[in-house]
């Protein structure tokens, strides 16, 4: 008869070791399982070892994302893992590719056809982009005409951005300039005529043309170009 794997090593250990090892977040239900623990006492665990790290002050911290957990840089890091990870590399996703993963996390599920009408371009190539970094994935149909696909974000997205959901997604308010910004940005964009009372008296006080070949405006414009 073997012995319960929890009677060898500390539950804590196990979820360590397991996490080293694992290539996405790992679920708490396959940690509980593994430890021989319920997921309530098992998210205790996790918690737990995450708060031990976090005090450490390492440079990794453990956090939950994606609907499970796992070990990742700590934040503080983050301009030193930017230069490791990105110096150096071509395939970073374009502004393109960005603007639109942005646009389908905020609005998902949205079709095809809508995020080209917000962004007011084609996007197929940079939809088959997301696709294949596999950062967004069909999630079903529109119920209209035509029937179109509607794309969501997947795990992996929300792995990399760190998120638990995209309910963690920071508001659009945040990105959006208030009222009097956009109203000195319309400001700025208005043409400026001067009307002012000095031309009006002057084209007031102009004589009448003495040119009998001089009829009227559209004749006077033509003859000042020709």
């Amino acid at each position: 008869m073997s012995t319960p794997i929890d009677q060898i090593h500390e539950p804590a250990r196990v979820v360590e070791a397991v996490l080293m090892v694992a290539t996405e977040p790992v679920p708490v239900s396959v940690l509980a399982g593994l430890v021989g623990r319920t997921p309530e006492e098992t998210q205790e665990i996790c918690e737990s070892v995450a708060a031990s790290l976090a005090q450490t002050e390492r440079g990794f911290v453990m956090v939950e994302v994606a609907g499970g957990w796992r070990f990742q840089s700590h934040p503080d890091l983050a301009p030193f893992i930017e230069r490791f990870v990105l110096e150096g590399q071509g395939a970073r996703l374009s502004a393109a590719a960005l603007e639109t993963l942005a646009i389908i996390a905020y609005k998902q599920p949205i079709s095809r056809a809508q995020v080209a009408a917000i962004r007011g371009v084609n996007v197929d190539g940079v939809i088959r982009t997301l696709e294949g970094r596999d950062y967004i994935v069909e999630v079903g149909r529109d119920p209209g005409p035509g029937q179109a696909v509607l794309f969501g974000t997947t795990p992996a997205f929300l792995e990399k951005l760190g998120l638990a959901s995209v309910a963690d997604l920071p508001p659009v308010a945040e990105f959006v300039p208030d009222a009097s910004v956009v109203e000195q940005l319309e400001e700025g964009l208005r043409p400026h005529v001067d009307l002012g009372p000095s031309s009006s008296a002057e084209s007031a006080e102009a004589p009448p043309s003495s040119d009998p070949d001089v009829d009227a405006g559209p004749t006077s414009e033509r003859r000042d170009f020709g």
